[in-house]
């Protein structure tokens, strides 16, 4: 499951998750979404902690993280 998804086409690729990453695995794609920016991704899903940080920063409020259940 990933813990970190990204509304990929509303993204406006402002980098502002990218500097908020505490492991600096948000990065902005090479590719170009629907509206014609680099949109953010995650490189590595594994290394993610959850913080949501990247989430708080989006302006458009275009990440969604998600916690592991404890079992």
């Amino acid at each position: 499951m990933l813990k970190v998804e990204f509304d990929e086409d509303r993204c406006k690729g402002c980098e502002l998750c990218t500097s908020a990453c505490p492991k600096n695995i948000v990065v902005m794609a090479d590719y170009l979404n629907a509206m014609g920016y680099h949109p953010a991704t995650v490189i590595e899903q594994e290394k993610c902690i959850s913080c949501s940080f990247c989430a708080r920063m989006c302006p458009d409020v275009v990440i969604t993280v998600r916690k592991e259940e404890k079992k």
